[in-house]
């Protein structure tokens, strides 16, 4: 019998502890009211720009290393027009 009561007061303190804390914290929230702005580092149209020219800079990488290097083409082909638009016309049938 000493057990369950030893652990009905352990559980009474811990529920009690906790109602104290979240009264603590209720009460420092209100007395807080601080407002503060978040000043960015960098702008978002900037952060979009950055993120564009990082896509655009990942896929020509990934381009030019699949076609030139796993490929066995030349890796300046990747990025030209004629290569794409021969691509192209095997996709569409048009084979020459």
């Amino acid at each position: 019998m000493t057990n369950e009561v030893k652990d009905e007061q352990l559980n009474t303190t811990a529920s009690l502890k906790r109602k104290q804390h979240k009264a603590e914290k209720a009460e420092t929230k209100e007395n807080k009211k601080t407002w503060w702005v978040q000043i960015r580092l960098f702008p978002i149209w900037l952060r979009i720009i950055l993120v564009s020219t990082l896509v655009v800079g990942a896929i020509a990488a990934g381009l030019t290393i699949g076609y030139g290097y796993v490929g066995d083409g030349n890796p300046k082909d990747a990025l030209k027009w004629e290569t794409w638009q021969h691509i192209l016309d095997i996709l569409n049938g048009k084979q020459s």
